[in-house]
């Protein structure tokens, strides 16, 4: 018996109820080339086990970043957390928990909230943070729009090293603001080349750092750029990074954004994870969101509540910020625990164990004839490497992959004038073993090389 039992006359009662009178009307608002010319290959119907022995098998060909060494980067990186973890994050209580409505019932999730912004503020060099964001992109949009309203101005400089995925999720969000976004270009060094690009009609100045080719930043002359023009200064970071490099808050900036899903959250095949907010005092009533105060009850006891709570859902949709509707609470408090359990020390030496890797594959790989393509300006974790073509990268990722090795990230698709470029990200998860792997495969590229 199919599972599926929706008859002809249920099909024409939904279309009547909505108002249509087929099902081609239905989807007419889709563009025609985005629509299926013909059916889906999928069959006849089948029963539920069917399906779900069909979908175990597609689900199969997914391979897991821990079924063998990774070197995968560009913004999801392969970051290990402790045991400690996961049990808590288990917990019944914070497990089921959702958004605390009703904020004096949950002082548990609305003390750990608390702390996140605590950590999440310090690690960012800034004064205050929200309850956390859906993803790094959607934050670094969200930072825009503050700035656009903070300054009544109608213009962004965003350099291209910032994310593809944020730089297009950018665009959308501000597709119906009248917003004219520019792009700094990156230059010979792989860093951004502002140039004259930020001017007196300049609300933001936004920067990655390191950013997508894997070069750190200079931040204090961002910074200063945007304030000479009374424009805001917005970083997206890598939270690792932080380890060992200056925050932006130290270096002057007015808005710090990111994706957590290197702070203890799975790559889990693409995701969730949960993006970060911070800011300083000046701004925290435009920031969206919400943000967990403490305070104290009658009693004189230590107590939380939701200080700010300026989205749609608490107030009048013309008081907004933002109409962000929730926070990845769940994924948040993984960051959370993550954060607490490293400490500041901890932290340095996730960052420390990555970047010696990185060095190692740095000196590795150019002692066999692959070159830096930025040999002059620093990195993190993430170098990029040049060959001649595209088509190179596609057969040295090939090479790594007969040794059991997940890396090699091609910018050329990107960054056309990149073609031949890919980066080899490097935790603390890579082992001595992992990097010899790598090299070995890079070793039998080259002989393949020369050998054609």
């Amino acid at each position: 018996m199919p599972y599926v039992q929706n008859s002809d006359r249920d099909r024409a009662a939904m279309l009547e109820r909505v108002g249509v009178g087929s099902v081609d009307e239905l989807f007419a608002p889709i563009p025609e080339a985005l629509r299926l010319t013909e059916p889906p290959p999928i069959g006849p119907g089948t029963t539920e086990d069917g399906l779900v022995r069909a979908l175990d098998e597609l689900a199969a060909r997914n391979r897991p970043s821990d079924g063998g060494a990774c070197f995968l980067g560009g913004g999801a990186y392969d970051h290990g957390w402790l045991a400690l973890v996961d049990h808590v994050m288990q917990r019944s209580e914070f497990l089921t928990a959702y958004t605390p409505y009703q904020p004096e019932c949950s002082q548990g999730t609305l003390q750990w909230i608390f702390e996140f912004q605590t950590m999440i503020a310090d690690l960012c060099g800034m004064e205050v943070a929200n309850a956390s964001m859906y993803d790094g992109a959607s934050a670094a949009a969200e930072a825009a729009v503050l700035a656009l309203a903070q300054t009544r101005r109608s213009r962004i400089v965003v350099s291209a090293g910032l994310h593809p995925h944020t730089r297009q999720t950018l665009r959308t969000y501000l597709t119906h603001l009248e917003v004219d976004i520019v792009e700094a270009p990156l230059g010979a060094d792989g860093r951004t080349d502002w140039g004259e690009l930020v001017d007196d009609a300049t609300a933001a100045v936004l920067v990655q750092q390191p950013n997508f080719v894997g070069a750190v930043e200079e931040l204090g002359p961002v910074a200063d750029a945007a304030h000479g023009h009374g424009a805001l200064a917005v970083a997206s970071i890598y939270p690792v990074a932080m380890g060992l490099l200056r925050s932006p808050g130290e270096a002057d900036f007015d808005v710090v954004v990111g994706d957590g899903q290197s702070l203890g959250v799975p790559l889990a095949f693409g995701g969730p994870a949960f993006g970060f907010f911070a800011t300083r005092q000046a701004f925290v009533r435009r920031m969206p969101g919400r943000l967990v105060g403490q305070s104290v009850d009658r009693e004189g006891r230590r107590a939380f509540t939701l200080a700010f709570q300026t989205r749609e859902q608490h107030i009048r949709r013309e008081k907004a910020t933002s109409n962000i509707c929730t926070n990845n609470s769940l994924m948040a408090l993984r960051g959370c625990v993550h954060l607490a359990t490293l400490g500041p020390r901890g932290l340095e030496e996730v960052a420390l164990a990555s970047r010696r890797r990185a060095l190692e594959v740095a000196a590795g790989l150019e002692a066999l004839g692959i070159p830096r393509a930025f040999p002059d300006t620093p990195f993190f974790n993430e170098p990029a490497f040049r060959l001649a073509d595209d088509h190179e990268v596609a057969r040295f990722r090939a090479a790594l992959a007969e040794h059991g090795i997940r890396g090699g990230l091609a910018l050329g698709g990107d960054y056309p004038e990149l073609a031949g470029v890919f980066t080899l990200a490097c935790t603390e998860r890579v082992q001595d073993d992992d990097v010899a792997r790598l090299l070995a495969a890079a070793r039998a590229f080259q002989t393949q090389e020369v050998a054609s």
